[in-house]
């Protein structure tokens, strides 16, 4: 057992540490950062609803049980993230506001990726309990998902208000859940499976709300032609990108 213990947690600090790779924005001029800024929350917008709409739910929908739960965890995913924002901004109204302030879906988005992340955990863990082979293979699958999300979810951080160096240090931060969906993994061993199964189609709810509540409204605020020509083809990308890790699971 405890091969499997090192192989699984050596695994799950390496996918955590790939959220630093918004390190490379952190030498970009903070102008030219804050005029790209708007192509990453386009493809993290895509990337949200192809990792939905093609990953999460297909999985939830695919376990052979019922159809209707699962639709449920999906509605309860969207109402607890509404919810979520409701209580943050109700919080943000009550308190001395920053000087710099800071946009209530940056800590969304760090919700559902700290959820998410959690997901890889659960799953990489399980699949080591199953096989070295298959733990390997899957955190593989999990690695190459996590960077072009990571480099978009520090876009979408940096556009919610932190600075790079806050974005940076929170995309980490959220990124070691996944360290804990492991443990997780391996304290309930064949039992996690299940839990996997929940949380998908909540999760799954969470990122619809995130995308197209928070995101979508944000982006349609800006009309000219040529960035919203720009925008499309981003989020066209976010998903296309979704959609070509299916061939690599």
């Amino acid at each position: 057992m405890l091969p499997i213990w090192i192989a699984t947690l050596a695994s799950v600090v390496g996918v955590s540490l790939i959220s630093l790779v918004g390190v490379v924005f952190l030498a970009i001029n903070e102008t030219v950062l804050k005029k790209i800024v708007f192509l990453l929350v386009s493809t993290a917008v895509g990337a949200l609803f192809g990792d939905t709409f093609i990953h999460l739910l297909p999985e939830a929908f695919s376990k052979g049980g019922d159809s209707r739960t699962a639709s449920m965890l999906v509605l309860a995913g969207i109402l607890m993230f509404f919810m979520l924002e409701k209580f943050l901004r109700w919080h943000h109204h009550h308190t001395v506001e920053d000087e710099h302030h800071i946009h209530p879906m940056g800590y969304m988005n760090l919700v559902a990726d700290g959820v998410h992340n959690g997901i890889d955990g659960l799953l990489i863990g399980a699949s080591f309990l199953t096989s070295m082979q298959l733990g390997v293979a899957t955190t593989i699958a999990v690695v190459l998902h996590e960077i072009p999300s990571e480099i978009c979810r520090f876009g979408v951080l940096v556009h919610s208000g932190f600075s790079r160096s806050r974005a940076l240090w929170l995309n980490l931060l959220s990124g070691m859940v996944a360290i804990v969906g492991a443990v997780v993994a391996l304290l309930l061993g064949t039992h996690s499976h299940g839990f996997v199964d929940t949380m998908q189609p909540l999760t799954a709810g969470g990122f619809i709300y995130v995308a197209g509540t928070d995101l979508l409204p944000e982006l349609s605020h800006d009309v000219e032609p040529r960035k919203s020509v720009l925008q499309v083809l981003c989020m066209s990308a976010g998903v296309a990108i979704m959609y070509a890790l299916t061939f690599l699971e």
